[in-house]
């Protein structure tokens, strides 16, 4: 905590001194938006831009430094919502949060700042929250929000054979629906809606940390299902300095395989042809450094390449309304079918 306090009055007194000698003040921040600036060994950022201090960054710095000082808490909307005047929106908030978090080179944790998380789970596990609460994950019919405090979870319970992360918001609801948690072995199932969250990420990654059981990912045969599943096993660019945290490079895609649609004579009508932008994105998915090591994942995605279709999960019921709980998943489970 101190440690946070003092890199904040560091950063206020180098502004002290820059208006002290009539010169504007200017803070090294990180470039957050390209995988050229990322060091895939220690995932830090390389290289820095120079901004000019705004009254944005002052006012979250003096929010941040007061949350730290009294050991309180607040969401980023609770910042945004402190004055929205100055912020104009929730986005320029979130980001300059993200910024902060990465100059000081310390987890957004540290800053006492939590999002309110989006992602849902479910299946064989129990744990308290830091407040007393006991969380018991295991109904079939409703899924748990995932915790804003992940750090505070404590007293983790679980018989699970595996995780299993899944892409879409509806397939994590279909799985519900047809108890897949306990049909067929204890496991534990999680959703960050698309596109994961930073709670979701630090969830799968507190369960790996816990429980050392498999996480598999179940993801849409299109890039921006693979971009997905790549963010939980390596990070995403802009919060790569805290990939060490935030990633479990563990992670095994289960499917949809862009091999499995051949494999299992997908009909042709659930196939969707790649748009100019999808080929783009796995044109760029194929340049990231981390993928030299995913050999199986290159052949998937180049496969992807030449048959120039992709798929969503959905695409299964094409063969059957249940494949995908009682044929497929079961099959990729029990014999290995995963890259």
């Amino acid at each position: 905590m101190q440690d946070v306090l003092t890199r904040i009055e560091n950063i206020i007194l180098g502004i002290v001194t820059s208006l002290s000698k009539d010169e504007a003040p200017v803070l090294a921040l990180p470039n957050r938006s390209s995988w050229a600036n990322v060091s895939l060994r220690c995932c830090s950022v390389l290289h820095v831009a120079f901004i000019y201090i705004h009254s944005q960054i002052l006012k979250i710095l003096l929010v941040i430094y007061r949350l730290v000082q009294s050991n309180s808490y607040a969401t980023k909307r609770d910042i945004y919502y402190n004055n929205t005047q100055l912020f104009g929106s929730q986005k320029t908030v979130d980001g300059i949060v993200d910024d902060i978090s990465c100059m000081l080179k310390v987890p957004r944790r540290s800053l006492h700042v939590f999002a309110t998380s989006k992602g849902l789970i479910s299946g064989d596990l129990c744990y308290i929250e830091e407040d007393g609460t006991r969380i018991d994950c295991h109904s079939s019919s409703a899924a748990v929000a995932v915790s804003s405090n992940i750090d505070g979870i404590r007293n983790i319970v679980s018989c699970a054979k595996f995780v299993l992360i899944v892409e879409k918001d509806a397939t994590f609801q279909r799985l519900l629906d047809d108890d897949f948690c306990t049909k067929l072995s204890p496991c534990i199932i999680i959703t960050g809606k698309g596109v994961p969250d930073v709670n979701s990420r630090l969830m799968v990654r507190k369960l790996w940390d816990t429980l050392h059981i498999p996480i598999f990912a179940l993801v849409d045969a299109d890039p921006h299902g693979i971009e997905i599943m790549c963010i939980y096993k390596y990070g995403s660019v802009a919060m790569s300095f805290e990939a060490h945290s935030l990633t479990v490079p563990s992670v095994m895609w289960l499917g949809l395989l862009p091999s499995d649609l051949q494999r299992l004579r997908v009909p042709a009508d659930a196939l969707i042809p790649l748009t100019s932008t999808d080929e783009n994105k796995l044109t760029s998915l194929l340049k990231r450094p981390y993928l030299t090591s995913q050999p199986d994942w290159q052949k998937e995605m180049e496969l992807m390449q030449q048959t120039k279709v992709k798929a969503e999960i959905q695409s299964l019921a094409a063969i059957a309304p249940d494949y995908l709980t009682s044929i497929y998943l079961p099959n990729k489970l029990r014999y290995g079918g995963w890259v």
